[in-house]
């Protein structure tokens, strides 16, 4: 059936074969099925605009070492680094995306690209090449570079800085380098270690591992942070926080030794502390049995000294009775002068909105996708 004269097939230029479909103020309105070079990605500009504002990629990019020969580069670390980081922001968080995305018109743009004449960007061999020529010391320096923008977050000295550290599992497959059983995690993982500012929720550094840290092991990295923020700001109240794993003997002693600084851990139970628990939590479980069986919460502090500490520690002993039973939990620290009840509810509980942060990270930036086999590629993803 022929097209009607309202839709008949008009001629155009051969780069444009379309329907002319109506006129309006003697200009034609086309249909046209080539759309060109789309994309659906176009708020990845305004990415763009803030890591540029951040200097994130710039400062991570400059610490990077360039061993290729010089004649035979067409795409440059700082470009390869900001394609890949883009391509995380915006979802695609395997390698093989960058097949798909290299002559995307807004990945173009973003890397200073002409969106329809500029060259394609980086492909995945030339990516996958790029994660795993990064070293040892240049992860470092990444690290570094975190800490580095935490502190030029702030436009003045804080008076106080909460250190929240936690590992989280990351599951791997097949062969991959250093990883090893967790039995918590009931699988093969990696245990990356965050670092976050408790009060404002930013993120500090991350450093890949394989497994939990000796005392031995997180001593330096403890060291050197504090070390670091000390001299940028001399007078900041720092307090450390972890759960129960954090409670390392070597790094308690070093952090008393420390004017300004604080901790404030969990602690795993052991016979001692429960005989010196066992008076509150028989009040505790006297009052649940009396009364119209509401939970009931009990707070309390004692001195107590392990065998493996030079002096005895302030812990914080919490007792929970419910239909469920009496749920006892320990903190330690050198905090003196604040309450028991106040101390655990209200400065080692607010430790717990960590997890989201992390499950930000991992969720949101995929950075549990560590799906290379070198480990320090991994580590570089």
């Amino acid at each position: 059936m022929p097209l009607s004269p309202f839709f008949q097939e008009r001629t155009f230029p051969a780069e444009a074969q379309a329907l002319h479909i109506d006129t309006i103020d003697k200009k034609p309105v086309l249909l046209d099925f080539d759309g060109g070079q789309i994309t659906s990605d176009a708020g990845m500009l305004l990415i763009g605009q803030v890591d540029q504002q951040l200097g994130l990629s710039e400062a991570l990019s400059s610490v990077l070492r360039d061993e290729r020969a010089p004649n035979r580069i067409q795409h440059s670390i700082p470009a390869l680094l900001r394609q890949r980081v883009y391509q995380i922001a915006a979802g695609y968080e395997d390698q093989d995306d960058s097949d798909a995305l290299r002559t995307d018109p807004i990945f173009k743009m973003l890397l200073d690209q002409a969106p329809e004449t500029g060259s394609p960007l980086a492909s995945q061999p030339t990516m996958s090449r790029f994660e795993n020529s990064v070293s040892r010391s240049m992860l470092w320096r990444m690290a570094e570079v975190f800490l580095e923008l935490f502190m030029a977050s702030y436009t003045q000295a804080p008076e106080v800085i909460v250190l929240d550290f936690d590992d989280t599992a990351d599951r791997v497959h097949g062969e991959q380098e250093q990883a090893r059983y967790n039995s918590h995690a009931g699988d093969h993982c990696f245990l990356p270690l965050h670092v976050y500012e408790g009060l404002s929720g930013r993120l500090i550094t991350t450093l890949l591992k394989p497994k939990v840290l000796k005392g031995t092991e997180m001593l330096p990295i403890v060291r050197r942070l504090i070390a670091r923020l000390r001299a940028q700001w001399p007078l900041c109240e720092i307090i450390f926080r972890g759960d129960s794993h954090f409670t390392y003997p070597e790094v308690m002693e070093y952090l008393d030794a420390q004017p300004h600084v604080h901790y404030v851990t969990g602690m795993g139970t052991n016979s001692v502390l429960k005989v010196m628990a066992r008076e509150i939590e028989q009040e505790a479980e006297g009052h649940y049995g009396r009364g119209d069986r509401a939970k009931v919460l009990r707070f309390h502090s004692f001195p107590y000294q392990a065998k493996s500490w030079p002096h005895a520690r302030r812990v914080i002993v919490k007792v929970e009775v419910t239909e469920k039973g009496t749920n006892t939990r320990f903190v330690v620290t050198d905090l003196k002068r604040i309450g028991a009840k106040r101390l655990y509810q209200k400065i080692y509980c607010a430790r717990g909105q960590m997890e989201n942060y992390i499950k930000d990270h991992k969720v949101g930036l995929k950075s549990d996708r560590t799906s290379c086999h070198r480990f320090l590629a991994n580590h570089g993803d």
